[in-house]
């Protein structure tokens, strides 16, 4: 596939079954991934991979987390949060691993970086024939899963990316009128 056809075509794919992807893919995937733009070489990321037990543990994390936040949550709340990472064979969690106070590299643009590298990452797994999906919600920014997934007090969860094997049919992509989105200063 080509690069252009990989950039207009892509979409995010809801329904995913395995396996995961193989050694190969993961690290054509990790390549591309760390190929993002990133100021003063600082390689703000981390990467997670959640597979087989590891997903149940991060249904366990997310089960925590509606559990902290609603101690009456009720059995059926907290096994759907349990399930949830199910949806696929695999996830890959994100993570802008920022330095502060690095002198012209704000946070923002170390968080802008991990945010290109959950980029590629998507694009890759799209190249190679893979399905994936950018997850982030509620469980991104709470502190239970904060904490479970050891990040620092500066670091940022950017993405949830669901992998694995195309399980559904794409949706029709829609047509964007670009003219829309761009203001031109001439």
């Amino acid at each position: 596939m080509d690069a252009m056809t990989l950039l207009h075509e892509r979409s995010s794919m809801g329904k995913l079954t395995g396996p995961a992807p193989n050694a190969e893919q993961l690290e054509a995937i990790y390549r591309a991934a760390v190929r993002a733009p990133d100021h003063k070489e600082l390689r703000p990321w981390r990467f997670i991979e959640f597979s087989g037990a590891g997903l149940e543990r991060l249904g366990e994390l997310f089960a925590e987390a509606e559990f902290r936040e609603d101690p009456s949550a009720s059995d059926d709340v907290l096994n759907a949060a349990r399930m949830k990472p199910k949806r696929a064979p695999m996830i890959i969690a994100v993570v802008a691993k920022v330095t502060p106070d690095v002198p012209g590299v704000p946070k923002i643009e170390q968080v802008i970086s991990a945010g290109c590298a959950a980029h590629g990452i998507v694009q890759a797994a799209h190249a190679l024939g893979l399905g994936a999906m950018w997850r982030s919600g509620k469980y991104a920014f709470d502190a239970t899963v904060r904490k479970g997934l050891h990040l620092g007090d500066d670091d940022e969860l950017i993405a949830f990316i669901y992998i694995g094997q195309l399980g559904g049919r794409h949706r029709p992509l829609p047509t964007h009128d670009i003219d829309s989105f761009v203001e031109h200063w001439n």
